[in-house]
């Protein structure tokens, strides 16, 4: 697996170059390296990071050579901000998830302004200019507020709802039940429960030959070039 991923890491690189130069991501031959039958599929965590679920989180992604993609709520990524140097260290893509987690959808477009430019304003002095893609709280918007994002935005396609259930078993379920190729599955690193259900995922998905990769390369993979404003749900971009 840690062969594989350094593969993917080298063919990473340039595809996401391709992206961002806003090139289709790579000829058909491009992947030659990587072994046909691996399947790409992205973790994504909501509303931490919290000390005692997020570290023990980027430990068990660190050992399985696993990434992810963590949507930060600002007030908690405030209070940790090593966790959120850690994520960047560790290769993980690390997105908005407004400053306080207010409902974006019903909110007025001066809401919409300050609670996402709070929080990116606050991951770039910690962390560095960069492009801090935005998941709205509950994945909705005030339609006709999407010209305000000036990133892209991510949903999902396979939610387990583990925090209603607080149930490891139920979560892992779920999700192998519904995780397919470019399937992008919402999770909650802030409870114990879904820590202990995330590393189980990885552990059966990477035996049946996926490979964890943040949302970004998963869309790029794919050929999409993100837009502002969008929103993606998988990662085919649909």
């Amino acid at each position: 697996m840690w062969k594989q991923r350094l593969l993917f890491l080298l063919f990473a690189v340039l595809v996401l170059l391709g992206c961002v130069s806003g090139e289709t991501a790579v000829p058909a031959d491009g992947i030659a390296d990587i072994p046909a039958e691996t399947n790409y599929i992205a973790l994504t965590f909501d509303d931490g990071p919290r000390k005692g679920t997020t570290d023990r989180l980027l430990d068990g992604l660190k050992e399985r050579g696993a990434s992810a993609t963590f949507f930060l709520v600002g007030e908690q990524a405030q209070a940790n901000p090593e966790l959120v140097r850690r994520m960047k260290a560790e290769g993980h893509q690390i997105g908005n998830h407004t400053w306080s987690h207010v409902r974006l959808e019903g909110a007025a477009p001066a809401v919409v302004t300050e609670e996402v430019g709070k929080n990116e304003a606050f991951l770039a002095e910690l962390l560095g200019e960069g492009s801090y893609w935005l998941r709205p709280p509950y994945g909705l918007i005030t339609p006709g507020t999407e010209s305000q994002i000036a990133v892209p935005m991510v949903k999902w396609s396979v939610d387990p709802r583990d925090w209603e259930s607080r149930d490891t078993a139920k979560v892992v379920q779920a999700v192998l039940k519904d995780a397919k190729p470019n399937s992008i599955i919402l999770l909650h690193d802030i409870y114990p429960t879904s820590v202990d259900a995330a590393l189980q995922i990885v552990d059966t998905l990477q035996s049946e030959g996926y490979l964890f990769v943040t949302v970004e390369e998963l869309l790029c993979l794919n050929g999409v070039t993100p837009q502002a404003g969008i929103m993606y749900r998988t990662g085919t971009g649909t």
